[in-house]
């Protein structure tokens, strides 16, 4: 579930920010995707019950997509900062977004347990 988990993040952090609908060229535009390619992912999302689409307005998470993407933020804050504080690279977010959908609870439980053990960082949402 790699690229439609970076869609139900992106769409999960736009709520927070700015509200639902999220539109398709926001989705676009974060993922580097095109127009087109965003509105056919989030129209397969809507088939599969993560949220519900609607043309020229976009989409609205639904409770399982805000169930799903609410997991996925966690794994996303902890590999953001373990990216940021242990492994010091330029762009963590974008690394972060990449992998948020690759990697297992026990990895993202294990990688914030590591992290914790070190009181500099700091891996709040």
């Amino acid at each position: 579930m790699t690229d439609a988990s970076q869609y139900l993040l992106v769409c999960y952090l736009a709520a927070r920010d700015g509200g639902e609908p999220v539109a398709p060229g926001h989705v676009a535009d974060e993922l580097d995707r095109s127009p087109a390619v965003a509105t056919e992912t989030l129209q397969r999302l809507e088939t599969q019950g993560y949220l519900t689409y609607e043309p020229y307005e976009g989409a609205t998470l639904t409770a399982q997509g805000r169930e799903t993407a609410a997991d996925l933020y966690e794994t996303y804050v902890v590999l953001s900062a373990f990216f940021r504080d242990v492994l010091d690279l330029a762009e963590p977010d974008q690394e972060a977004m990449a992998l948020t959908g690759s990697v297992s609870s026990l990895v993202t439980e294990r990688v914030a347990e590591t992290l914790l053990e070190d009181d500099d960082i700091d891996i709040s949402a």
